[in-house]
């Protein structure tokens, strides 16, 4: 294309045959310039190299152009996908174009024409273009001086239609000729280059050499190639070609031709059918470089339907014309769009965008702008913007104006406070000296040593005199302290001062604070984390979350991003729309309501990172013209490999946000992501966006369960599908990660000014991400707390300001990170607001030192030594003042000064002294507050010769490092030492409440060093000691006695440690967590301090320091100690010994060369696909660790088989093998090596072991096969229920609605009445009442489109018996207690089961004794009811009766007493129900044949006969309507036998109506059967009824029953059908509850004959129970035999 903007990067690509619309308009562009320009485009030809990995950029093709000409029309460098057409090409000497850029080394005119003319006229064109591809072109030289480049025997991918074939271009005997080549048609991508930079210009020079020297390697020799004559005719060319060439470009004019037709039609129909489709850019916007004051218009064309509306962007954010009047022109005219910049300046420099958008998708395009300013000698804005935009050379001091400036500042800004909303102004007058009129300063304002540059929110000015700042809407973020610098050349002057902004009024009473310092973290695509603080303020009820909202730039439409308020200062937002710009605020919510909104965070756009990346490296570099074309394979319709590098990057209770890396096969169109999670332990994957994919590598999951992990994995897709699945993360547990930090410590106050008091305190333990601290104050005694700061504060020192003189305040601090703040500190002690100095014991002078003494004496000087006075000030004492004055005779004269600059030491000579005065001495400490009051005179000292033989006192005692049973002691040497050398030490102690005479000498002999480590110390006693030097001549004077100090250990002491990291560095640490601002750490060797760091570097971090040895012998063996100054005496040491020091240096040798630690050996297992998984862990591996893979002794490498991984984080080192096969048989070796650091190790699989491993592996393979469809997770098993019932069981997986699931009992189907809903999984198939019948082989099928899975259970024989022991046994155990009934045949003991099975035995024991059953005792099951009938019981059945229930394993007792009154109870009610069952049985009664009703027709025979029984033979009477009646000659009664009884009437008339009763009686009972006659009179009658069949009588029986004992509920009655001559008599059915009694065997064979006189019509059969000796377990009832 003729222009494209720099920041292009993603393209459509051109391999199509030239489809795209772009290039048919830059086409049509380049041949109208062509014909109206004079100026000659120079065209040089491609030097195209492929390497063997990888596509290499050869070089680029290079067009030139008149400069003045190209400037005034705007054109730029012609594509290189275009130049592929042009007819033949040129040598292009680069060093000759560079000096004579408007040149021209091209085509003649008329070859261009032609070459424009042939691509417009469609075949003919193509028959043109073929000629492109002629053999024989020119050398491109770059400069090089004796080496021609030469053009490699290699093919070139023609495009997608058509391959050209393999083309040897070298002929041997031609090696001098001139060597002819075409030029190829290659896949691109364009690459847009900001500039030539001299390393971009060398690169290309060094490729064009090494593809020369490649060649020329190649061959063997040099190869000159000569230029190809211009003139050279078509026809010699055309017999160059060989038939292979001219087919192959036959073959690929006819796919260019019918691509061109094809995209042509396709157009066509759009443009006629005007389907809906996306806007796509005809023309796009063409970047400009101009000057300042000049006017710039961009214009595009724009398709798509609906038509597009289009919105020009600057740096991603919308233009708005009506805020910026006259600056911008928008026009939109027919599909034309444009963008008009008038009067532009340096401002205007910047990235454009104009977006287009229609209901079927939005596209952008992109141009730039750079506005050049005019250059003269010296700029003259340059002198008013200080030296850092000075030209070079402009320099000031030392060699300038000035060799240096003063600057001081009048009228200063002081401590400010605010409240957001304000405007606020800060202001200070600068003066200079010297004043340079063409020099100006620089000023500079900063926040928190960070510097502010201007903005809606900060104003800056500089007037020449005064400097100020103004903030127009105060904010929290803006409190900090603020700084003027003010900068002259070299040289800069710094003020500082303070500014606090507090919250401005709530419009809710009791609503917190606004949240602060809102910022937009890891934007992407669609998705961004937004960051704030909390407020300082909570209205007196703690937060309860926070509300985030958003706004598109260039709308006032705010948006709540979340439904419920959040903790966790961090959200991520998603949904945004890629490439618009968004702002974000936050606020604040507690129960009283919601706070005010925070600031609006700084714009930011939805971008991929690399996008913004690309965005901000050139934000307005102008378009140069140079394209590089790089070679690469279509790969559309490739669906997405695996993201990478998945993690977890923030966990909290709301939410999880993930991070992952594109993966690298992914084609050339845009890839998004489909997030799925599981609970961890399972393989329940679930989409978690289910309806849009997202677009940027980043994800946050909200709605998880608070408490559970979670895995996560990520899948890409693009238009050709759905890829696999990244690795899941580790299992992730939904909970704060970061968790809220524990309160800070040891508060401490310190007086500053009459209105401020500094804070110090101390980190809190195990504080992660801290953003800083708050710290409140409060008036000892109000009760109320108030707010230091409102932006939290790093450090663990603040000058809280604002306090009100002279009262007492307290102070408490809190800690701040993203989970929220901590509690409250403890109160600090109570301080009085008062200036420092002067003013108290914190951070005051020092109180004054003490006990001077005479170190030594001559006779013009003299020694003093002192202690250090008992009170510091709070601070480090830096120095000592010593006055002395004469004595005479008694009265002091006037103090004069010793010295003028303060000594450090406790210890000084005053010179100048008089001989044989007497003087006194004080001395006056001093520390950063100040000179503290001076010490009480000292006693009078005669300045005299000191002629003593011994030496003096030594001096400085003091005692440190400090514990329960030691204490080390220092001192120093006297200053007198007496006429001879000094030879050692003797040490003194004594408990300090001791006597004088009770000192004691730690020491026998002299000790030569200064210090002394005292043991045997008794833990909580005071000490006091003292030293004393000695000489030859004798031991000297003691010198001053220590200050008491008890033994102890006080807490939180520490002792230095000695380590040797993983480098075999050997350092020495201590740590101190009582550290004051202004403690150090000091060490020593041998208690002389450390003043040669060549043998020793010390490092120092907050309370922790190092000293580490660079190289470790014998000359570093000693005592190191450390001490912390301004502290309470902490301090400690370690000896390193002769032995300590082979230790460390044998350790350190190990560390240097370790071997790689390896936290578990070669291991092998078999995966879930059936994969071998060979592995071993290391304990740790840096970023450069590697690993050989080794087998058999040959190493093997990463392919299609063996698929290896090094996890450098994890030190997971894996080999996954996807089949075992039998060559694989053998030793497998894992070579590791990590810097220096190897190690290996080896598994063996042969034999056995192997085979046993391949077998697994495949049984593994099917498994997973299996699992793809539905499937059991646990086969089919059994379980016995409560209600002793069996159920089958199995747990399936994978199951859909269509599953269906079959069960199988011996290959025969059971019909399940209701279909299963796999609930929980679990499949189950109920078994009720199991026994034998039941014993079989059971399967259960599942199955659907994808497949079947079967799972058997046998129970038979030995699975069959275990399962009904456990039947038993649960039976068993559903055994109620035992209970006792009477019946009439004697006593039962039963108990009830859930029901019975036959395997189940049951035994009975009496007193001990299993019972033997007999006719009299026996035992039964009756349905669920166990029972031992005792019949005609006896005094002997008494006692104690056990039922045993053996369920084949176990057994199972239940007993009853049957003794006593139990015993009594039960035989005497056994005794009632005797009598009453003989009563019962032989009771009178009418077993059967009276009908209840009989309807007759007059004239008839009625003759009706029944059987009556009793025991004695029962009395008979008849009653008709409820009166005694007797036989007579028309009525018959007999009674014969004493059972059988008739009625008979010859012949019936209407009188014999009426109800006839038979009334049977003996002494036992009475029972009546009554019968009701009805006579009908009929017309016509005859003697003899003939139609017997037409009169029937119903039966209903209904009889009156009068017994000597109560009759049993539920017994039933046979009936026997009446003899009715000449009728039929049919009766109902009997009531199923009546029993029939017991009937002997003769009266049951009366009742035979009985019936066989009838005709047969009625005759009915009784049944007559017999014994039960066992009762099946159904529980029915005995069935009797027919008599």
């Amino acid at each position: 294309m003729m222009s494209l903007p720099f920041y292009q990067r993603h393209h459509d690509h051109y391999d199509r045959a030239y489809r795209h619309k772009a290039l048919q308009s830059t086409v049509s562009q380049y041949q109208k310039e062509t014909k109206s320009q004079s100026a000659v485009y120079a065209q040089g030809s491609t030097a195209y190299a492929r390497g063997s990995a990888a596509y290499r950029h050869a070089s680029a093709a290079n067009f030139s152009l008149d400069s003045s000409a190209a400037y005034s029309h705007g054109s730029s460098a012609y594509d290189l996908e275009s130049a592929a057409y042009s007819y033949g090409s040129t040598a292009y000497d680069h060093s000759a174009a560079l000096s004579k850029r408007s040149s021209a080394y091209s085509l003649d005119s008329e070859s261009l024409t032609k070459s424009s003319a042939a691509y417009s006229r469609g075949s003919e064109s193509i028959n043109k273009l073929a000629m492109a591809y002629r053999l024989g072109a020119e050398a491109y030289s770059l400069g090089l001086k004796d080496s021609s480049l030469m053009i490699e025997d290699q093919s070139y991918k023609m495009s997608p239609k058509a391959k050209r074939a393999k083309q040897n271009f070298i002929s041997e005997d031609k090696e001098n000729e001139a060597i002819d080549y075409s030029v190829p048609i290659f896949t691109g991508r364009e690459v847009n280059i900001s500039g030539i930079t001299d390393t971009e210009e060398e690169r290309i020079k060094e490729s064009a050499a090494y593809v020369a020297q490649r060649n020329l390697f190649a061959t063997g020799e040099g190869v000159s190639v000569s230029k190809v004559a211009k003139s050279t005719s078509e026809e010699e060319h055309h017999e160059k070609k060989s038939r292979k060439v001219a087919i192959r470009e036959s073959a690929e004019r006819m796919a260019l031709k019918k691509t061109l037709e094809e995209t042509q039609a396709f157009h066509k129909k759009m443009n006629q059918d005007k389907l809906l489709h996306a806007p796509e850019f005809i023309i796009e916007p063409r970047s400009h470089t101009i000057w300042e004051k000049q006017n710039v218009k961009f214009n595009c064309s724009v398709a798509g339907w609906p038509a597009p509306r289009v919105t020009w962007y600057k740096n991603n954010v919308p233009i708005n014309v009506q805020t910026h009047p006259g600056k911008y022109i928008i026009e939109s005219r027919y599909g034309l769009h444009s963008l008009e910049i008038t009067e532009c300046d340096f401002d205007d420099t910047a990235q454009y965008r104009a977006s287009a958008m229609n209901v079927k998708g939005e596209i952008s395009v992109y141009a730039s702008l750079v506005v050049k300013r005019y250059k003269g000698d010296i700029d003259a804005s340059l002198l008013h913007a200080g030296t850092a935009s000075m030209p070079m050379g402009f320099g000031v001091s030392p060699h300038g104006y000035a060799s240096r400036f003063e600057i001081s500042f009048v009228d200063k800004f002081d401590v400010a406070f605010g409240r957001e909303g304000e405007t606020m102004s800060l202001g200070c007058t600068v003066v200079i000296n010297p004043d340079i009129k063409r020099f100006k300063p620089d000023i500079e304002w900063y926040r928190n040593g960070v510097l502010i540059t201007p903005s809606k929110w900060v104003q800056m000015h500089w007037s020449g005199e005064r400097a100020s700042l103004t903030l127009t809407h105060a904010n929290k973020e803006d409190e900090g302290l603020y700084t003027l610098r003010v900068v002259m050349g070299d040289y800069y002057e710094e003020y500082s001062s303070y500014v606090f902004v507090r919250d401005a009024d709530a419009e809710i009473p009791g609503a917190p604070g606004a949240p602060l310092d809102v910022q937009c973290l890891d934007a992407n695509k669609d998705y961004v984390i937004v960051s704030w603080k909390q407020p300082a303020v909570d209205g007196g009820n703690p937060i309860l979350g926070y509300f985030i909202d958003r706004c598109e730039v260039g709308t006032t439409h705010w948006t709540q991003c979340n439904e419920t308020p959040v903790k966790f200062a961090r959200f991520p937002v998603t949904g945004l729309i890629e490439g618009r710009s968004y702002i974000f605020r936050v606020r604040a919510v507690n129960k009283a309501g919601i706070s005010l909104p925070s600031r609006v965070s700084e714009p930011v756009a939805a971008l991929d990172p690399s996008d913004r990346a690309r965005l901000r490296s050139h934000p307005s570099a102008p378009w140069t013209g140079q394209i590089i074309v790089t070679e690469e394979e279509p790969a559309e319709g490739v669906v997405p490999g695996q993201p990478t590098d998945l993690q977890v990057i923030e966990a909290t209770k709301n939410y999880v946000v993930l991070s992952w890396k594109p993966p690298g096969q992914r084609g050339h169109e845009g890839i998004m992501y489909f997030v799925e999670k599981c609970v961890a332990g399972t393989e329940d994957w679930q989409r978690v966006n289910t309806e849009i994919p997202v677009k940027s590598p980043r994800f946050a999951v909200f709605d998880l369960a608070e408490g559970k992990s979670y895995c996560f994995r990520v899948r890409c897709c693009n238009s050709a599908g759905i890829g696999e699945p990244s690795e899941a993360t580790e299992a992730t547990v939904v909970d704060d990660k970061l968790d809220i930090p524990k309160p800070p410590g040891r508060i401490m106050p310190t007086r500053n000014t009459d209105t401020s008091v500094v804070v110090t305190w101390t980190e809190p333990p195990d504080a992660k991400e801290l953003v800083g601290y708050y710290i409140e104050s409060s008036v000892v005694g109000s009760g109320r707390w108030e707010p230091c700061n409102n932006n939290p504060v790093k450090g663990t020192r603040f000058i809280c300001h604002g306090l009100v003189n002279g009262e007492k305040y307290i102070f408490r601090v809190r800690a701040v990170n993203a989970a929220g703040l901590s509690e409250f500190s403890q109160d600090s002690e109570p301080i009085e607001v008062q200036a420092a100095i002067g003013g108290g014991l914190l951070h005051a002078a020092p109180s004054p030192p003490y006990d001077i003494m005479v170190l030594e004496s001559v006779r013009d000087s003299m020694a003093l030594g002192w202690k250090q006075p008992k009170v510091t000030g709070g601070t480090e004492i830096t120095g000592y003042y010593v006055n002395y004055r004469e004595v005479v005779d008694g009265v002091p004269g006037k103090w004069m000064e010793a010295n003028i600059k303060a000594i450090s030491e406790r210890a000084y000579r005053i010179q100048n002294l008089k001989e044989n005065m007497v003087y006194q001495f004080q001395v006056a400490a001093a520390n950063l507050a100040g000179v503290g009051t001076p010490s009480l005179p000292s006693q009078p000292f005669k300045c005299e010769e000191w002629t003593i033989a011994v030496p003096g006192p030594p001096h400085d005692v003091t005692c440190i490092e400090v514990r329960k049973d030691s204490l080390v002691l220092l001192w120093k040497e006297p200053v007198y030492t007496g006429r001879s050398p000094i030879a050692g030490y003797y040490v003194d102690m004594k408990e300090t409440e001791a006597k004088e005479e009770h000192w004691r000498s730690v020491n026998e002999k002299p000790l030569q060093n200064k210090y002394l480590k005292i043991g045997g110390l008794k833990e909580g006693v005071s000490y006091v000691f003292r030293v004393r030097a000695t000489n030859q001549a004798g031991v000297g004077k003691p010198s001053d006695v220590t200050e008491p100090v008890v033994a102890e250990t006080r807490p939180g002491t520490k002792e230095v440690v000695v380590d040797v990291d993983d480098n075999g560095v050997i350092s020495l640490n201590f740590e101190c967590d009582q550290m004051s601002p202004n403690s150090k750490f000091v060490w020593s060797k041998n208690y002389e301090p450390i003043e040669d760091d060549s043998r020793l570097n010390i490092d120092t971090k907050g309370g922790k320091s190092k000293a580490t040895f660079k190289d470790l012998g014998e000359d570093d063996l000693g005592i190191y100690s450390c001490v912390v100054t301004d502290t309470d005496g902490v301090s400690s040491s370690l000896t390193i010994d002769e032995e300590e020091m082979k230790r460390l240096l044998a350790l350190s040798h190990e560390r240097k060369f370790p071997t790689v630690p390896l936290a578990s050996e070669l291991a092998v297992e078999i995966l879930e696909k059936g994969e071998v998984r060979f592995w071993l862990q290391a304990e740790k591996l840096s970023g450069n660790a590697k690993a050989n893979f080794v087998f058999n002794d040959k190493e093997i490498f990463n392919g299609e088989k063996y698929k290896m991984k090094v996890d450098q984080k994890t030190g997971l080192i894996e080999m996954i093998m996807d089949k075992l096969e039998d060559k694989d048989e053998g030793t497998y070796t894992f070579q590791l090596q990590d810097g220096k650091a190897t190690n290996q190790s080896s598994l063996v699989l042969i034999g056995d072991v192997f085979k046993k491993l391949q077998d697994e592996a495949e049984f593994q393979r099917k498994e997973w096969h299996r699992k793809q469809g539905p499937h059991f997770v646990d086969k089919l098993g059994w379980e016995v229920t409560d209600d002793c019932n069996v159920m089958l069981k199995c747990k399936v997986a994978n199951i859909k609605k269509e599953t269906h699931i079959v069960w199988y009992k011996d290959d025969r189907e059971i019909m399940v009445d209701e279909e299963h809903d796999f609930k929980d999984g679990v499949c189950t198939l109920l078994i009720s009442e199991f026994s034998k019948k039941d014993a079989g082989t059971y399967e259960v099928i599942l199955k659907d489109d994808r497949g079947k899975d079967s799972s058997e259970l046998k129970l038979k024989e030995t699975a069959f018996a275990d399962l009904m022991n456990e039947v038993c046994r649960r039976i068993a155990l559903s055994a109620t207690d035992l209970k006792i009934q009477s019946t009439a045949e004697g006593i039962r003991l039963y108990s009830y089961v859930t029901y019975y099975v036959e395997d189940l035995r049951v035994g009975w024991v009496h007193n001990d004794t299993q019972i033997k059953f007999t006719d009299r005792v026996k035992t039964g099951v009756t349905g669920e009811q166990i029972w031992l009938q005792i019949n005609e019981p006896t005094p002997q059945d008494k006692g104690k009766y056990t039922m045993e229930l053996f369920d084949g394993k176990t057994g199972h007792k239940k007993t009853v007493d049957l003794s006593g009154q139990a015993f009594d109870e039960a035989f005497a009610e056994f005794q009632r129900l005797k009598q009453a069952a003989i009563a019962e049985k032989n009771r009178a009664r009418v077993l059967g044949g009276l009908p209840d009703v009989v309807t007759i027709q007059e004239g008839k025979a009625l003759n009706l006969s029944c059987t009556v029984w009793g025991d004695p033979t029962p009395e008979v009477s008849w009653l008709k309507n409820e009166k005694a009646f007797v036989s007579d000659a028309n009525c018959i009664l007999k009674y014969e036998s004493g059972k059988n009884v008739s009625f008979i009437i010859s012949t019936v008339s209407t009188h014999d109506s009426g109800k006839y009763s038979l009334v049977v009686k003996n002494k036992y009972g009475t029972e009546t059967s009554d019968v009701t006659v009805t006579v009908i009179c009929v017309s016509g009658q005859t003697d003899t009824a003939q139609g017997q069949d037409q009169n029937n009588t119903t039966v209903s029986k209904k009889k009156k029953i009068t017994t000597a004992s109560k009759r049993k509920e539920g017994e039933k009655k046979d009936v026997t059908k009446p003899h009715v001559e000449e009728i039929i008599a049919t009766e109902e059915t009997p009531v199923p509850n009546e029993i029939p009694p017991v009937e002997t065997e003769k009266d049951t064979k009366s009742n035979q004959q009985a019936g066989k006189t009838t005709d047969g019509k009625a005759a009915a059969a009784e049944t007559v129970p017999q014994p039960a000796e066992s009762l099946d377990r159904q529980g029915k009832k005995p069935t009797g035999k027919k008599p």
